[in-house]
Parts: C-alpha cells; structure tokens; sequence
C-alpha cells in the first residue's frame, strides 16, 4: 500500500490580504472621528483603540465575516461599558481592541449578538462607515502595490526565460 503524497500548501494569491494586513489597515485608520462618540474627548493617539471597539467589530466582520461578540466590562464588580469583538469559525476570537483597557477594567463574557443591517443603526453609522472607507481604501492600496510587484516579477522573469532560450 503507498501512502499518498501530501498536498502542498497553497501559496497565497500576490494579491491577496494577510491577517497581519487587515489589522495594518484597521490599526492605521483609527482616530478621534471613528470613536464612540460620546466618548470622543477620551481618545488619545496614546491609547488609539480606545472606544473603537464596536465599529472596528462590524468593520472585521464585513471583511472576514464570522460572527460579532458582545461583552460587558467592569470596574470593581460594576458593569461600566460593553466590549464588541469577532469569532471566527471554530471559535477563533478576533479582538483588535483589546488593549485599550486598563488594569482595572475587566471584560467578562462573550454573547454573539446578531449583525442588525447597517440601515438600521441608530449609532455609530458614521463612524462605522469612515473607518470602513478607510480601511477599504488601505487595503485596495496594498492590493494595487502587491499586484504591481507581481507584474514586475513576471515580466523579470519572462525576460530571463526569453535570454536563457536565445542563448542555447
């Protein structure tokens, strides 16, 4: 009996986005004008996850899907704010913002709460909608920049592969 060979791992496609991208690209969009915005005279370059959280949620969910995650943050025993992160499938948790807390704040639970469609937002629309365009416009930018190396390589190697038959 002969064992089969396995099956490479697929290289990613050039164009194609890394994890590590996604969270450049967030990570970078991030400001005063995409927090909550009754916590906006908060928000601090220092500390730029600070009440990002919910939109930064619905942003990850629309580009990797999955599902939005709610939980409560407590401060001495009182619940004090919610906290909103993504689970990916086989409940792989997502959460690009939790730095933002404190020693003293403490995220306890984690129920998945249904995505409402964005028309239906009575808050953080706004600002939903600005770190989404951001993000989006990064990401298009890294796409662009990958393509454009991969044409560059092509056309390097087509050149070699042209001299190296000319030459035999």
């Amino acid at each position: 009996m002969t064992t089969p060979t396995p099956t490479p791992t697929p290289t990613p496609a050039p164009a194609s986005l890394l994890l590590t991208d996604i969270e450049r690209a967030v990570r970078g969009s991030w400001s005063a004008e995409t927090c909550t915005p009754e916590y906006r005279s908060r928000w601090t370059p220092d500390n730029p996850a600070r009440d990002q959280c919910g939109v930064t949620a619905m942003v990850l969910n629309d580009l990797l899907g999955g599902e939005v995650v709610r939980g409560e943050v407590h401060v001495d025993g009182v619940r004090v704010d919610y906290h909103w992160w993504n689970r990916l499938g086989a409940g792989v948790d997502v959460d690009l913002t939790r730095e933002q807390f404190g020693p003293e704040e403490i995220v306890t639970g984690g129920v998945v709460i249904p995505r409402p469609p964005v028309a239906e937002w009575r808050r953080l629309r706004e600002e939903y909608e600005l770190l989404r365009e951001r993000v989006l416009a990064v990401l298009d930018r890294r796409r662009a920049a990958a393509a454009g190396e991969t044409s560059r390589q092509e056309a390097a190697e087509h050149g070699r592969n042209d001299t190296s038959v000319a030459s035999e």
